[in-house]
């Protein structure tokens, strides 16, 4: 019989987590079972561990959302994976509530409409850093109620003439959506530090400017103004950054909708930031966007390039007692890098 263990948070804003046995996953009907060999980290596994996640309910609980490994077992009715494919998966335990579904542990249970094959030439660490960015980059460029886009293309797109302003290019949720972005078709303009300019650009962005400038709002503004500008992707949704596209959204008397990965209590006519999350892609009305992310797009744009992991990984360690450090080294800030730990 395997043996599976996991990363544990005993409790709620419990610190260190506990190594200790876990169930080995049976797939249902379209899930998949994959070993996993890196694991990223997200800001959601800091915060829940400093502040707590009443809403989940359960305890202990396992954390992690994003996996890259080997499938080696799959569930009824899955025909786009095999025993021994090496696959990168959203894991969405934060909305089933199930620990099963989680990444910090030795073997997870993942939807197989959330998981893509990667080429040989991209390595697991490199494919970890990508599941909760590209379900919640999808989430806020494709759904309905979102900025309702066309869906992007793998083999590339003509330029739609429409423009889209991705405030904090260079986060892990950044890099990914200026990728979907352009794959759709979109002019990006985004917002960095002065050292990720070249970054952002490498990945797609038109135009990128400081958003420490002092006249960052104005270059914004002119850059957007004579587009076919059609909404606001705020990767950060913190203060700062809600203050500043509103201050952009204003200056352009744009009425357009602004997409945040953070609530927003403070909402205007003008500005009403629509929250999002990476779990809505796994819902079965969103199906035909999580398509045509995971199974049409993913594969095949790392396959050929268009589609680069980034931020670059940076392996902290190995082994599920290394994971706590992984977590502690995210809560006190990284700049354009994502913490992996593999296993």
């Amino acid at each position: 019989m395997t043996q599976n263990q996991a990363a544990w948070i005993m409790g709620s804003a419990e610190h260190p987590f506990n190594i200790q046995d876990a169930p080995y996953p049976t797939p249902g009907p379209g899930e998949v079972v994959i070993k996993n060999a890196a694991v990223a980290i997200n800001p959601v596994d800091w915060k829940i561990q400093t502040y707590g996640a009443p809403w989940l309910g359960k305890w202990p609980f396992i954390l992690g959302t994003d996996v890259a490994g080997v499938v080696v077992n799959v569930g009824p009715g899955v025909i786009r994976f095999t025993k021994g494919q090496r696959v990168v998966a959203y894991c969405h335990s934060l909305g089933s509530k199930d620990p099963a579904n989680s990444g910090f542990q030795l073997y997870t249970l993942v939807k197989e409409i959330t998981a893509a094959g990667i080429p040989d030439s991209i390595s697991f660490e490199e494919a970890a850093v990508l599941p909760q960015a590209m379900s919640t980059a999808a989430a806020g460029l494709f759904l309905k109620e979102s900025l309702d886009l066309p869906l992007p293309s793998a083999s590339g797109v003509k330029p739609t003439g429409k423009s889209i302003l991705i405030w904090g290019g260079a986060s892990s949720v950044g890099t990914t959506t200026i990728q979907l972005a352009e794959a759709a078709g979109l002019t990006v303009i985004t917002t960095a530090s002065a050292h990720n300019h070249e970054l952002v650009k490498s990945i797609g962005a038109n135009a990128v400017f400081d958003y420490k400038s002092p006249t960052v709002v104005e270059d914004v503004a002119s850059a957007l103004a004579s587009t076919d500008f059609v909404g606001v992707f705020d990767a950060i949704s913190e203060p700062p950054s809600f203050e500043m596209v509103r201050a952009i959204l204003d200056q352009m008397k744009a009425d357009v909708r602004t997409i945040s990965v953070q609530p927003y209590d403070k909402s205007t006519e003008r500005f009403a930031p629509i929250f999002i999350s990476s779990n809505f892609l796994t819902y079965d009305s969103n199906k035909h966007v999580a398509d045509g992310i995971w199974r049409d797009f993913v594969a095949k744009a790392l396959e050929n390039g268009r589609l680069k992991p980034k931020p670059d990984p940076e392996v902290v360690g190995k082994g599920l007692e290394e994971i706590q450090d992984g977590v502690d080294t995210l809560k006190k800030g990284v700049s354009a890098k994502k913490i992996v730990v593999t296993l």
